[in-house]
Formats: C-alpha cells, structure tokens, sequence
C-alpha cells in the first residue's frame, strides 16, 4: 500500500493516519501468504423472509483498523485483472457527513470471496474527502477514481449551505495498490453557478462500449446553485472523458428551480448510469422533498451522455426510501438495487426492468437480499454468472456496517408472467392486480373477495387521476372479518410512515375500533395528519360498510351510515412519497388484512349524506363518476 503525498490544507496528514499506516502495513505483512479471510457473516435478516445469500461484514468500525466510528458509502469495481476494489468512506468522529472523513478500500483477488487488508486511498486530516466514485478504463486498465472534499465539522453537523464542496480525482495503474497524488478538478467540472452544493456519485462510473463514442467515460454528479442568500436551482448531470480521465467536462444536465418557500418539483441527486444494449444511457437517482411523486427519477441520454432527451421523470410506483441506489446492465434487464421500503431504509432488494427502464418490477418481484436496515449499495459484474452487491446494513441501523454478498444471476428472481386480475370499472381504469391468492368468496350482493392475512391483496396500477392531491376525495368499501388482533388495512392509497402523504382505512381490533387517517403536505415541509375513528372494531363477522370522507372542512368516517367527524387539515394527500393504492394490505406489506371486502369505491369528490346512504342501501348503487369501481366479484387469469 502506498498512500499519496499530501500537500495543502485539503490532504493534511494526522498522527492518527501514521499509526494506522503502522498498523495496515503490519496487516499486509500478515497476509503476505495470501488475501486475509472473509469476515464474519451478517446477522440473520429481520424481516419477514430470511435472504438465501451468503454476507460478509466488509467494513465495520468495531472491526477494521485505524480508529474509525463509522463507515459509509460504498462503492465498488472490478479491474481488468478481476480485482474488486471496494470502496468506502473511513468516518473518523462519527457518523455525521462532513466530519474528518477517509477514502478507504478494500481488493478481492477472488471474486469477493476474500479480501484484503484496510488501504487508506486519500486521507481526509480533518476534512471531508468522500464520494467515492471509481469507473475502469478497459483500454488502459487504469482505475479513475473520483471524489468530492469539503472543509470538515467536528461535530455531526452538514455542511453549512453554501458548502465548499469541490472535485478531485486520483488514479491507479497497478490494480488498485497505490494510487496517484489528488487532482482537483473545479477548473473543469465546477462551474461558477455550482457554488452551494456538489457531489460525485456515489457509485460506480461506466465507460461507453458501443457506437461512436466506445470507450468514453462516464460519471454522474449533482450540484446545486445559491444566490441572494438561498438555494435556487438544483441540478443532475453527466461528467464524461474521452481521454481514459485525463481531461472531464460537462455533459447531459438537467436543472430544477427551487421557489422562495423552499419548496421544488424535483431534486436528482446521487446519480447512477447505465448503458442499455441499444447503446442508449439510463440514468437513475434519488429524488428527495420533491412535489413530484416517488423517491426515484431517471433520465436518458442517445447521443453518450452529450444531452437528455427529456427531463428526470418521478417513478411514483417504484417503492424505494429517500436512498442511493445502483445500476447494472445483465443481458436482457437492468438490475437495481435499493431497500424496497417505500418509507425507512431496510428491506435490501434487487429489482429488474426488461424495457430499458419503463417499468420496474414490484417489491413481490423483487430479489431480496436482507430485510433488515439497509442503506446505500452498489453492483459490480463478479463474472459471466455472478453479481457482487455491496451495501450498508445492519441490525440496528443502516450504518452499522458494510457488506458484500455474491448473487448468482440464476438466483435473481426469474421474469415472471402476468399476476391475476380483478376488473376496475372506473373511468378508463385498467384491471388491477390481484396478489397472494385472493379469492371470490360470498359477498354482499354476488361475490367479494377473501384474504388470508398472509399476503393477500388487490393492488391498482398507478394513474396520475389516483392521486387525489389537496382536493375531497370519498373512498367506500364493504368489509367483513373476526379477527382480534393485528393491523387490519382495508384501503390504503398513497404512501407511508410519520411524514409521507396518505390516505388510509383499517380495523383495530385490539383497540376497538376502526380508524381513518390523512396525512398531509402543506408547502415545502409542513405535515399534518387528521384521523377519526368509529369506537367499535366491527369485527363480528357480519358485512359492514365503510366511507371515508374529505369534504367541507371535515375528515368523516362512516361505519353503517354512523358518522364519525373531526376536522380536516390542509394539504396535499399525494405529494412527493412513493404513490400505491392497495386494498387489504399496507402499502409496505407488513400488514395484511384477514377476512373479506366488497365493492370497492374512490371519487375525487365528496359524496353527499344521501349519496353516502345510498351506497349502503343498495349494495352497488349506480353512483358513476368514480375514479376507481372493484366489484371484487371475480379473480382472471391464475398467474
């Protein structure tokens, strides 16, 4: 190992960093025989399933050497001579983002079978050195890597807005041992107007294998403008080198204001791309506090990251927390890895696209990995048969560590036929589709539809008119069920958690009681949640009816014609969180409900007293207009 000359304010070296020069050195001594063995396995996943993968602990501050509280950011690469090198940030103080932070790797020589010791790459002597972000030069061989340095906290603060962030880059021409000296790159890649916030990656880069511009290099980065004492404009780009990284420049970049009260539409951050086999870019991110909907955007580039051809467009129905996320292209889809929990970080999945990116497969689809906390990831081609994944997990938090787990590609979950179906009448609505197993059972007039508790459920696809937004809304459905205990979710539309805007209708049986909830987002950041509640579970195994109600001031739940009210809250019930619309499950899947529901119902309006009743008295009153119309009498196809 060799660390570089450091040299300035930036690459301050620290007495700490010669002991642990001390201490790796005597390291690698140690595995002079061989790579140092893999470390110990990850704790058991804590979710619902337990992911049939093997995990190594590849980083973990109780574990590693060099005194580090903390360790983030993965991201990863495989040489020309299939080393993996695993990268990370070193976070001396704590946790926080803008402490004294080390760029730090690991090499595998075997496919990430085993690795080797601790190198510090770039030490950040008090400062921020981090966003790693590695792309290989197949034609040379040379590892580029590129990263981002701020002036460092001693607390676990942010960076103060405006931040002084700024590029650097270093190199290796001998498979990831020693790396050059830091060049900063502000004079290519920071233009004046980029002067609040800049980041790069964090993930790998790619180069460019087909058409005219074969062997171009390829980054993504995301900056931010600030003037008259704000923030103002957001932006996503594309940095590229047709030189093997000796020279960068700006390529596709896509711009968002940012109003006065702070608030956007969209905020493309931590930028992830992908070659298509059609030679076509994908280009994916994380989309934060945005008024559109969903925690992922994506672009793409024709002309190899020159330009994009329209710009980021939310996925509202590709569930997924505030989170990085990672690319990687397999033959005939496109792999993504990111938790598949729509509100915290746990749940780690791989998830495909087989259209270049239109449509991603759903959270049941999915392969998962662990279902435990889970952070930022990377992917990296092992070899013809294996992907590598890198990410942050844990089993207390999503920082407790880095691991690295090898996915066989035969073991991601196959591409799968067409789900069952359950007709929607509403206007122009596609059929929905039926999951688990739910099936036709006697309803209130004809046939409902029976859940087993277990992961039965009727989803809809996403349509923009689902989203019912700041105005009234009345959302109507029979129910049926004797369970005393558990979460019973009848509907649930929107996203969820503490924040995220919802709509939603349950039994509490061990409360007594059956609940409707909003929550709200008014402007850039304030929340509001409203809910009312009948004081009886209803859970005698006899049909009732339910209404839930936003209209004249008022959130008015209905059980059998009773009215429960309280007052109703300003804002948005479908802005910025992923967007889902399922009957008899949470929208993250850890309920379900027991039981069976009947003639299920959505309006963008706030239906009447009379037309309330009417509802109930007729079983399925002609009320027409409805944005979404589940007969829930009938199951197509078998899947």
């Amino acid at each position: 190992m060799r660390r570089p000359a450091l040299k300035g304010r930036s690459h301050r070296p620290s007495s700490r960093h010669v002991r642990l020069r001390a201490t790796l050195t005597a390291a690698a001594v140690a595995a002079a025989a061989g790579m140092l063995p893999g470390t110990a396995q990850a704790r058991p996943a804590t979710g619902s399933q337990a992911a049939p993968f093997d995990h190594q602990v590849l980083f973990r501050a109780d574990r590693d050497p060099g005194g580090y509280a903390c360790f983030r950011i993965p991201a990863i690469v495989r040489t020309n001579a299939n080393t993996l090198l695993a990268f990370a940030e070193g976070r001396v103080l704590n946790c926080g983002d803008a402490t004294d932070i080390d760029i730090v790797l690991k090499r595998s020589t075997d496919g990430g079978r085993t690795w080797g010791p601790l190198q510090v790459v770039n030490a950040g002597g008090g400062d921020t050195h981090g966003n790693p972000a590695p792309v290989v030069d197949r034609r040379t061989g040379r590892i580029v890597l590129a990263q981002t340095y701020n002036t460092g906290r001693t607390d676990s603060g942010h960076c103060a807005i405006p931040c002084d962030r700024a590029p650097w880059l270093q190199y290796s021409d001998d498979d990831g041992r020693t790396w050059s000296k830091p060049r900063d790159l502000s004079a290519e890649l920071l233009p004046p107007n980029w002067n609040s916030w800049f980041a790069t990656g964090p993930v790998h880069g790619i180069q460019l294998t087909r058409g005219a511009r074969a062997g171009r290099l390829v980054l993504g980065v995301n900056a931010e403008t600030y003037s008259g004492g704000r923030v103002t404009d957001n932006h996503a780009a594309l940095v590229i080198s047709d030189d093997g990284g000796e020279t960068w420049r700006i390529g596709a970049t896509d711009s968002w204001p940012v109003a006065a009260d702070g608030s956007f539409r969209q905020k493309p951050s931590e930028v992830t791309p992908a070659e298509l086999p059609d030679g076509r870019l994908l280009v994916s991110s994380r989309d934060e506090k945005g008024s559109d909907l969903g925690h992922r955007s994506q672009a793409v580039s024709n002309d190899g990251g020159e330009t994009f051809t329209t710009p980021f467009q939310g996925l509202p129905d590709l569930y997924t927390p505030e989170v990085q996320g990672a690319l990687l292209t397999l033959d005939d889809r496109v792999v993504l890895s990111a938790p598949g929990d729509p509100d915290r970080r746990r749940t780690m999945m791989l998830r495909s696209s087989y259209d270049g990116g239109r449509t991603w497969d759903s959270v049941d689809r999915g392969t998962l990995i662990a279902g435990d906390w889970a952070g930022y990831s990377d992917l990296v081609d092992v070899d013809t048969d294996t992907v590598g994944l890198m990410y942050e997990g844990g089993a207390v938090d999503a920082r407790d560590e880095i691991r690295f787990v090898r996915v066989p590609e035969d073991r991601l979950a196959p591409r799968r036929a067409a789900d069952p179906t359950t007709a929607d009448h509403g206007l122009l609505a596609p059929r929905a589709t039926v999951l688990g197993g739910a099936r036709p059972t006697k309803g209130v007039i004809g046939q409902a539809l029976s859940f087993d508790g277990t992961d039965d459920a009727v989803r809809l696809p996403y349509r923009p008119e689902l989203a019912l937004g700041s105005g009234d809304f009345t959302a109507s459905l029979w129910f049926r069920y004797t369970a005393h205990q558990g979460e019973q979710p009848l509907l649930w539309m929107g996203g969820i958690g503490n924040s995220q805007p919802q709509v939603w209708l349950r039994g509490e049986p061990a409360s007594g009681q059956v609940r409707g909830l909003i929550t709200t987002r008014e402007g850039a950041r304030t929340v509001h949640t409203a809910h009312v509640s009948h004081a009886d579970a209803h859970n005698d195994g006899e049909w009732h009816h339910a209404v839930l109600r936003r209209g004249g001031g008022k959130l008015t739940l209905f059980v059998d014609d009773e009215p429960v009210s309280t007052a109703d809250v300003p804002g948005s019930v479908s802005r910025n969180s992923p967007f889902g619309v399922h009957i008899g499950q949470r929208m993250d899947g850890r309920a379900h409900f027991t039981g069976a529901i009947d003639d299920v119902r959505i309006w963008n309006r706030a239906l009447s007293d009379g037309e309330v009743g009417a509802l109930r008295g007729t079983g399925n009153a002609p009320l027409f207009g409805s944005l979404a119309w589940l007969p829930m009498d009938r199951v197509t196809g078998s899947g």
